[in-house]
């Protein structure tokens, strides 16, 4: 989302709070219910000081989808393009997934509650963003299909699959709890790359290759809010 022009740091990390506040409170009371009212108590503003950061509650809604969705597809696209085997992309594709889902719970909360909110410019912007996560899904499916890995599938259907899987653990999943984002992407992925298999292709040790690519790419971190390190270059 565009960002108000002029405004220093400061400005930009109290409006990230207000974001994060605004999220944790719509997932507790519902987007309706809160008033922009609550949400200055909240934060401690009045109205005309919080429209100044957030210039409208709808507003709130696509910037709390951002918060999720724009570092999210950056490192979904960065996996895509890696030239490595199309089912360990989609294992660290998973894995990164997850990981943005146990940190940012309640604005995953109010991204899958609350989007029927929106309205024209806005509705656009989002649904476009779901739009483009789902092709890259779709499109690793794809390549693991051609290359024999995968028994013919119904593309749209395939990849409801492996977002249905992943996109609801929000609604169960305990950050502090027994499973992180890694054992559960491990155990998704080996559900959906056996039931996905070819009926005569050998499947490759993906788990292995998954913590080899962490071991040796440190530079390239899963975590969709941690930024991508250049390779080095050989002397």
């Amino acid at each position: 989302m565009p960002r108000p022009p002029g405004h220093g740091p400061d400005f930009e990390v109290r409006r990230q709070k207000i974001i994060d506040t605004a999220a944790a409170l719509f997932a507790r009371q519902g987007y309706a219910a809160t008033s922009i009212n609550d949400l200055g108590r909240a934060v401690g503003l009045a109205k005309g000081a919080l429209y100044y950061y957030i210039g409208s509650k709808e507003n709130l809604l696509i910037e709390i989808q951002s918060r999720v969705m724009e570092p999210l597809l950056a490192r979904a696209r960065q996996i895509a393009g890696l030239d490595e085997d199309p089912l360990l992309r989609l294992r660290l594709l998973s894995e990164s997934l997850l990981t943005i889902i146990f940190r940012r719970l309640d604005h995953i909360w109010v991204y899958e509650h609350d989007y029927r909110s929106l309205t024209g410019d806005y509705l656009k912007t989002l649904l476009g963003e779901r739009s483009a996560f789902e092709q890259l899904v779709r499109g690793l499916l794809a390549d693991a299909v051609e290359q024999g890995s995968f028994r013919a599938l119904e593309p749209r259907l395939a990849t409801l699959q492996f977002l249905n899987l992943h996109n609801h653990t929000y609604q169960w999943v305990k950050p502090d709890g027994p499973w992180d984002a890694v054992f559960l992407s491990r155990e998704y992925c080996d559900t959906l790359f056996r039931g996905f298999g070819a009926p005569d292709a050998v499947l490759p040790d993906i788990e292995e290759r998954a913590a080899a690519f962490k071991r040796d790419r440190p530079d390239l971190p899963l975590d969709p809010e941690a930024g991508w390190q250049p390779a080095a270059v050989a002397s």
